[in-house]
């Protein structure tokens, strides 16, 4: 039976990649990790960008983790490229604080950001609205984007808007997303969940 491990949404920093493989539909992906390393055994989970991974392999502070062809396909790490840093959650554990919201790191998709722009310190994002989560994101509901514990701004039938606050900046890698690209989606069960019952009550289709 699958193991499900909880996350906040607090990223606790970033990590490059420093190097990759790509065997057929499984991809390897060496991540430095010094400085959330300590007692990270094989087998723990990891969110990376948002995506809960799993330990393979561990040499000093270099991490091994091996992303399926579904994972791939559903969120951004196809993408990553050599040089390219990712959002680090370790997994919750009893007794740490939950700063954020519930998460599992089971992504639902990909978001787009359509528009950027800079508020003083802070930054105001204008992302697409997929299908696949529309019915999810609401107004002033939580959201995790790449792995950030965020609320929802504005909702429209084909954008939201984010509003990111100068300390999510300096500890993400958000501040470095340009017009156009991808970032990982994921709505916490709960949510989810109300919004299925609501919608089988009505007879309306998702």
């Amino acid at each position: 039976m699958r193991r499900t491990e909880m996350y906040t949404g607090i990223v606790a920093g970033t990590a490059p990649v420093t190097r990759i493989t790509d065997d057929g539909p499984v991809r390897t992906l060496i991540i430095d990790l010094e400085g959330f390393a300590e007692e990270l055994q094989i087998g723990a989970s990891v969110a990376l960008d948002g995506v809960c991974m799993t330990v393979v392999s561990i040499q000093g502070a270099e991490v091994r983790f091996d992303a399926i062809e579904e994972t791939m396909e559903r969120t951004t790490l196809g993408r990553l490229e050599v040089g390219d840093l990712v959002n680090v959650e370790r997994s919750l554990r009893m007794g740490d604080e939950l700063g954020g919201h519930i998460l599992s790191g089971h992504v639902m998709g990909t978001s787009k950001i359509i528009d950027r722009e800079q508020r003083g310190e802070g930054l105001k994002l204008v992302m697409e609205n997929p299908s696949e989560t529309r019915p999810f994101i609401l107004e002033k509901g939580f959201i995790a984007i790449d792995g950030m514990s965020l609320t929802v701004g504005e909702v429209s039938d084909d954008r939201f808007e984010l509003h990111i606050i100068p300390e999510t900046l300096r500890v993400t890698t958000i501040g470095g997303k340009e017009i156009g690209e991808k970032v990982n989606v994921e709505v916490d069960s709960h949510t989810q969940a109300v919004i299925q019952t609501m919608l089988r009550n009505t007879g309306e289709q998702m």
